[in-house]
């Protein structure tokens, strides 16, 4: 009877410690659970931002002469139309043609010619 009595105070007194607040440190949780978001995330593989020839050849998978493939450019590099634009010696020169088809043919023969990165 003692046994079961004793049982019976440790299992209540468990279950009510159970049910109050968090431990804390410093008036913060014990535990912290992260959002689901960043819990998806692989460890240790935090966001790196692409680099310009990484964006410049996902923009080459795009079907050739559309305008998906100019505007795809056009974000990486924002136009700036000159009628009078020399010819391109970096790609950064691509952005001051004025016609649409020579801006795109200008960023498809820099972005062609860079060697492929790995992925």
């Amino acid at each position: 009877m003692r046994t079961i009595l004793a049982l019976v105070l440790v299992f209540s007194s468990a279950a009510a410690m159970a049910q109050g607040a968090p431990p804390t440190v410093g008036g913060k949780p014990l535990v912290q659970v992260k959002p689901k978001a960043v819990a998806a995330k692989p460890s240790g593989a935090a966001a790196k931002p692409q680099s310009i020839a990484a964006k410049l050849q996902a923009c080459l998978e795009i079907d050739d002469a559309t305008k998906e493939r100019l505007n795809c450019y056009d974000a990486i590099f924002t136009p700036k139309p000159n009628p009078k634009a020399p010819a391109a010696k970096a790609v950064t020169d691509c952005r001051f043609h004025k016609e649409e088809d020579d801006r795109l043919t200008c960023f498809n023969g820099f972005a062609e010619k860079i060697p492929k990165l790995p992925q």
